[in-house]
């Protein structure tokens, strides 16, 4: 990221410190704003009066527009020469046909995880799916340890295990408040049963597709946007394939876009491009940065909540979604005295080792991670 580091780039003077901590601050922002509104944004329109849109057209939406603006990218990238970018599409996803089938995988969770969530918000509560969905950051650390080989430092597993008790104090408080429910209310302790389950294998996914894509990167050379180009293919492929399978016959009848609405667009769009907006920011955000993000978009998503959907906050709730935003800060402080005593033989590696330890980013929740290979970093 030669680009982002140019003259100045190390904050040697104050101009340039002064830009970079602006910048930073920027990056927060737009960080809590992406990450709440797009909770809050699919809940809302889910709960809407009127024609319902279909979920699964939403998913492949979005796959179709993450697609579309790699490719845009990319032929950017090839100074808008067209047969440098034909030729370069041909050989990466054709040609080399073998590294492209690698992403089928992690593409078929992602897609299935982007329709968890859209059945997950419509069943639980904002502020609640907020929380709870937080658990991919352990299911992430978890598969990290199996599949990469990572080390947490003790102050990581620590978290880990406040995050697990914030979000299991959240859902015995969800479960008496619907105990408390009226008569009635036998259908919402269905759908809160539902949405439950479905955050839970959403977490499952995410912390797998995430990793085994990150392995992906760092075993190849090929860029993020072309991997996410590879991704999109499968992704609009498996997409359309759940759209024919689950709700085939209602969108033939009704149409593929049967309920859009500004709304639905300004949801999709959210989708689509909060992890690309992720991308450009964050390489002026640091971790720490990050963690404050995702633990103040759940403050957000929570009063927000408050106004907009009617919910009740007590003590209950805001103890576990304590537990849970210490958690995430906490994860994501680099290593120090806190981490352990390193054995000497790896006290020189720690700071190196320590970089590829952390959570990976939050805009794998929207099945868009853009996580950058190590040597990308480094450049």
């Amino acid at each position: 990221m030669a680009a982002a580091e140019g003259p100045g780039g190390d904050g040697g003077s104050p101009g340039a410190a002064g830009g970079n901590r602006q910048l930073k601050y920027i990056s927060l922002a737009v960080l809590v704003v992406q990450n709440a509104s797009l909770i809050l944004s699919i809940r809302y329109v889910r709960t809407l009066p009127g024609d319902r849109f279909f979920a699964t057209t939403a998913v492949v939406m979005a796959e179709v527009l993450k697609g579309a603006t790699c490719l845009l990218l990319i032929f950017i990238q090839k100074q808008g020469n067209l047969k440098q970018f034909a030729l370069f599409l041909y050989d990466s996803v054709v040609v080399q046909y073998v590294d492209t089938l690698k992403l089928a995988v992690p593409s078929l969770i992602y897609t299935l995880q982007n329709n968890l969530q859209y059945v997950a918000i419509s069943n639980l509560p904002a502020a609640t799916f907020q929380v709870t969905y937080q658990l991919k950051i352990l299911t992430t650390a978890v598969f990290s340890v199996l599949m990469l080989r990572k080390s947490l430092s003790r102050l990581q597993w620590l978290s880990l295990v406040l995050l697990f008790a914030g979000v299991a104090i959240v859902q015995v408080e969800q479960q008496q408040a619907g105990s408390k429910s009226t008569p009635g209310s036998l259908e919402v302790q269905q759908s809160y049963l539902v949405g439950l389950v479905a955050v839970v294998v959403s977490c499952l996914s995410s912390g797998f597709a995430g990793v085994y894509f990150e392995k992906i990167l760092k075993g190849s050379a090929a860029s993020v946007w072309l991997r996410n180009v590879q991704l999109g293919i499968f992704g609009t492929l498996l997409g359309l394939l759940g759209l024919w399978s689950a709700e085939g016959a209602a969108v033939a009848q009704h149409g593929f876009f049967f309920g859009y609405t500004p709304l639905v667009w300004g949801v999709i769009l959210n989708q689509a491009f909060g992890g690309l907006l992720v991308a450009l920011v964050v390489k002026y955000a640091d971790n720490i940065l990050k963690g404050f993000a995702t633990s103040f978009s759940i403050v957000v998503s929570t009063v927000a909540s408050i106004y907009l959907f009617d919910f009740h906050l007590n003590l209950l709730f805001a103890l576990g979604a304590g537990l849970v935003i210490g958690a995430v800060y906490l994860y994501s402080l680099p290593k120090g005295p806190l981490a352990g005593r390193p054995s000497p033989g790896t006290t020189g590696q720690q700071p190196g080792h320590t970089a590829q330890s952390k959570e990976l980013p939050s805009i794998a929740t929207q099945g868009f991670l853009t996580k950058m290979p190590p040597k990308e970093k480094g450049s």
